[in-house]
Formats: structure tokens, C-alpha cells, sequence
């Protein structure tokens, strides 16, 4: 039996439905924006302002559990492109504008149960509106060319949403997934894609001999997606935070570890804008190789000793020269279209414990988190980062005993707390940390995960969590929620990298940016 093809976007938008008038729309409009109205009176600031919300050290106010605004601004960002034409579903027929009329009620709802599931999790003081990301001031949730905050327009998002919703289990498993394989047979990787639907894949060390095979790796995974039906590019990953974890190794630009970056940033030949220019090289050269995702930068805050796994990975000891150089290298990824993931959510810094191999404990307070390990996400958040990669760490004060990367409490603080609206990723679901677990794809799943990384078995994982989407076990509308945000952020991308065309001398540019980023780091203080 054959599979049935993903709709593009294109061919579920913009189409004016024959049975219902202008008038009628026009009515059904007025409905929604009376029902909009009626919840932002209800919940101001939630719904009608943007920016983001402080954590202790970055602003004071009263401690609220929901107040404070959702998708951090970056207005005064250019937009890239325009799809919204093409994506977004302007005209909705009569059934979908009664859904979406109810949807609008049950949002009051949603937020106020949202506010009950948060009493694990004590809140963070709300930013004024000057600590915020740039550009304050809110645009209309109903202009497809708003941004959300974290990449994509709400356009993108909209359009991503509807088609995903014609989706059959298998299909939303997919996309949901980005699969582990082994070898470095370009055909393998393809092959995974196209029999599971997946979003994507990784490479990793294992996967990789020489930039033309990586090349070759990168166009046949690129097509086998397409032949899917998609219309939007797949997840292609790599590690590349330099140092230790370079999976490019000797085929791309050698890239010191991030704490070069944390060092850059304070020195008096650097600054942010140092680092910026050297991560949108780098991204530049990545794409080069077909790659469309990058699980950088690491946004942990490094023991003040330099005694613990994570070392010179994380940018500094200092959270506040952490912070800054994060935002930096967002804002150099994200201008030069590639995607980018802090990592490891809510802090893996603090702990000696490698979870490629055990469970590390994480034995500080909320408290101490909110005034430390939670700054650089919250910087990256600030500056746009799409992904938020969530670690392998039993956290105390939040779920004692479970893994961040299957806990709700975590994803909790993730959304409510810091406001990100974007798409987190698990840590590898084939590190040791997980490894016990009979499902561990459908624990993270579960706990309000997108995408689940390199299952160890990525057959199997797609086919629990297919069954699990099928029987119930989570939740439909979940898992759509999941991957409409991964389909709308691949579209993001690639407007973004169409309107930053890879340069022929990617790697000499990038070889260059990344000495500047040394030479300011050694004039550190």
C-alpha cells in the first residue's frame, strides 16, 4: 500500500471557499477579533505585549505565574522574504472558522491550566519593557508577517499548523524524529528519511569521511525529503561547537571552543560584534556543506574551578559574559540562515557527571538557577534562538529523579518562565543517561518535547510513537503542536538562507572571522 503524500503548504492556502460569501467572512472575522479582544482584556499582558520576562539579576518587578509576555520581540529585525501569500490560509471555510472560534475560547482555558500545572515551578520576576529583546512594542497576532519571536511569521506558523493537521500518525511521528543511522552511505540516510517521513538527520563523527561525501550526503537526504511531499528543507544537524565537539573535524574550519567566544566578547579589540561576524561565517560555511541546523551555542555557565564535564564548552564562569556571547552567536547564526540550539537546558555547568554515561544531578535551587544557569538561555531566547536542546540532568527543584529531557516541570519553566515559544529539542536519546527507559522518544514526547533526537534505534522509536499518537497515549493535538513548530521554523530557514547566499569563499571567510574572534580573545583581560 502506498503512503499517502504530505499537501504542500502551497496547495492548502489561499484558496477563497465557494460556499461562503465575502459577507460572511467578513462576519466570521469580526467574530474572532471580538473573541481576541475579549481575552487580551482578560490577559493583557500575556496576549498583547512582547518581549521578554527577567529572571533575578535582570530586572524587578512583582512575581507573577503567568503574567508577562509570551514571544520575545525582535522587531527592528528586517524580515526575509515574503511567503506570506503563500502560506498563509486568509480564507478559512466555514468548519474551520466555527474550530477556530471555539479554539479561541478554549485558549482562557488553556492559560488559566496553565497556570495551575505551574505551582511546581515559582516564578520569575517579569523584565520591564526597556530589558526586553528589541523592539518592544507588539504586532497584531493576526498579521501573517509578525514575527514570532523565534524565527518564523505567525504567517508561517499558521500555515504550518493547518498542514499538519491532514497528517496520518506515521507522518506526524516523523516529523517529530531526527534519526540516528550508521555508515557513510549517502543512500542509507536517504533511505531513513523517505520509509519514516522524518524531519531529519544528524551527522555525526561516525557518519563523516570528506567535505564531497558529507555534500553527498546533505543532497540525497535533501531530496529523499522532498520526494515526501515536503516544501520546506529537513533537519540536517551537526554538533559543531569547536574544541572537543567538532564533528567536521578536519572538513570545515577549525573552530576553537566556545569559551574563545566567552573571551572575545570582553576583550577591548572584541565585543559581541566579534563573535557575531565569526558565527555567521562559520554558519555560511556549514550551509555550504548542505547543512541546515547547527546544536550550538552552548549556553551552560562553566564552574568557576573549570572542574566539570561541560569545561571550556560553555563560554565563560560568568553568566552575565555567557549571556553575551550566546546572544552573539544567535544573532550570527540566525542572520546567515542557519538554525541554532542552546543546549543544555536548564544548565548542565554545574555537575562533574558525563550523560553520555550516567544521570548527573543538578543539587541547585531554583532559586540558584534562575540567578546563574538560566541567564545565557534566557540571552538566547532574547536574541531569537529558535531551539533549546533540554539535557539528560535530574534537577532537584524541579523533577528530583527524571531526566530534564522527560520532564514536564522543565518544559514548564521553558515555556512559562522564559518564554520560549520555539522548538526544544531532547539531548540524544541514545546517551546513557536515558538508555533504561523501554520508550524513552515517547517519556520526552510526553513531557512536551518537539523533536526527539537520535533515538538509538530510530525504527523503533517511529513506531512507538506512532502507536502512541494512534492509541492516545499523547495527545493528537500535542504532537501537531510539535511539529507544526519544526515544519514552520524549516521554512524560516529557508527564507533566511535565500536571502543570505552562501558566498564561493565560505571557508576562507569563515577561516578569517574565526582568527579575528582568536586574536580578540588572547587581548582578553
Amino acid at each position: 500500500m502506498s503512503r499517502p503524500r504530505m499537501p504542500s503548504s502551497a496547495s492548502i492556502c489561499g484558496r477563497w471557499p465557494s460556499r461562503l460569501s465575502k459577507e460572511r467572512f467578513s462576519n466570521i472575522t469580526t467574530t474572532h477579533c471580538l473573541m481576541r479582544s475579549i481575552i487580551d482584556g482578560l490577559l493583557p499582558l500575556r496576549h498583547r505585549t512582547r518581549g521578554t520576562q527577567a529572571l533575578p539579576g535582570l530586572g524587578a518587578a512583582e512575581p507573577t505565574l503567568c503574567a508577562g509576555p509570551i514571544l520575545p520581540c525582535r522587531e527592528g529585525t528586517p524580515e526575509v522574504g515574503s511567503n506570506a501569500a503563500r502560506i498563509l490560509p486568509m480564507r478559512p471555510p466555514r468548519a474551520r472558522a466555527r474550530a477556530l472560534r471555539a479554539a479561541t475560547l478554549a485558549a482562557c482555558g488553556v492559560v488559566l491550566a496553565s497556570c495551575a500545572t505551574a505551582q511546581s515551578v515559582q516564578p520569575a520576576a517579569p523584565l520591564d519593557a526597556s530589558s526586553g529583546a528589541p523592539g518592544a512594542s507588539a504586532r497584531s497576532a493576526s498579521d501573517p508577517a509578525a514575527p514570532t519571536g523565534w524565527g518564523p511569521t505567525v504567517g508561517e506558523l499558521a500555515a504550518a499548523q493547518e498542514l499538519v493537521r491532514g497528517w496520518t500518525p506515521a507522518q506526524l511521528a516523523g516529523q517529530v524524529i531526527v534519526g540516528r543511522w550508521q555508515g557513510t552511505d549517502p543512500a542509507e540516510a536517504a533511505r531513513l528519511v523517505a520509509d519514516l517521513d522524518l524531519a531529519g538527520v544528524q551527522l555525526t563523527g561516525t557518519n563523516i569521511v570528506d567535505a564531497d561525501q558529507v555534500r553527498a550526503v546533505t543532497t540525497a537526504v535533501t531530496a529523499a525529503s522532498a520526494a515526501t511531499g515536503r516544501d520546506f528543507p529537513p533537519v540536517i544537524a551537526v554538533d559543531q561547537e569547536g574544541g572537543e565537539v567538532a564533528h567536521l573535524a578536519g572538513v570545515a574550519v577549525d573552530l576553537p571552543p566556545f569559551s574563545v567566544a566567552g573571551r572575545a566578547v570582553v576583550a577591548p579589540s572584541g565585543g559581541e560584534g566579534t563573535v557575531q561576524s565569526a558565527m555567521s561565517a562559520v554558519a555560511l560555511e556549514l550551509r555550504s556543506l548542505g547543512f541546515t541546523w547547527v546544536f550550538a551555542p552552548d549556553a551552560d555557565v562553566a564552574a568557576d574551578d573549570g572542574s566539570t564535564f561541560i569545561g571550556d564548552r560553555a563560554a565563560s564562569g560568568d553568566a552575565a559574559t555567557a549571556s553575551r556571547a550566546v546572544a552573539a552567536a544567535v544573532n550570527g547564526y540566525t542572520s546567515a540562515g542557519m538554525a541554532c540550539t542552546l543546549k543544555h537546558f536548564p544548565g548542565h555547568g554545574g555537575t562533574s557527571d558525563d550523560s553520555h554515561q550516567v544521570l548527573p544531578r543538578i543539587d541547585a535551587s531554583l532559586t540558584e538557577l534562575q540567578a546563574r544557569e538560566l541567564l545565557p538561555f534566557q540571552a538566547g531566547i532574547a536574541a531569537g534562538a529558535p531551539g533549546v536542546m533540554v539535557g539528560h540532568l535530574d534537577v532537584g527543584a524541579l523533577e528530583s529523579g527524571v531526566a530534564s529531557s522527560m520532564s514536564a516541570p522543565t518544559y514548564r519553566l521553558l515555556r512559562d518562565q522564559l518564554h520560549f515559544n520555539g522548538v526544544a529539542i531532547t539531548d540524544s536519546l541514545g546517551m546513557g543517561a536515558v538508555m533504561e527507559r523501554s520508550s524513552p522518544a515517547v517519556d520526552a514526547l510526553k513531557a512536551g518535547a518537539d523533536l526527539l533526537l537520535m533515538p538509538a534505534d530510530t525504527r523503533l522509536a517511529h513506531a512507538q510513537v506512532t502507536a502512541a499518537i494512534a492509541s492516545g497515549e499523547v495527545g493528537r493535538a500535542q504532537v501537531e503542536q510539535a511539529a507544526a513548530r519544526v515544519v514552520a521554523l524549516q521554512h524560516w530557514q529557508q527564507r533566511a538562507a535565500a536571502a543570505a547566499p552562501v558566498p564561493a569563499d565560505a571557508t576562507a571567510q569563515a577561516a578569517a572571522r574565526v582568527g579575528d574572534m582568536r586574536a580578540a580573545a588572547d587581548d582578553a583581560p
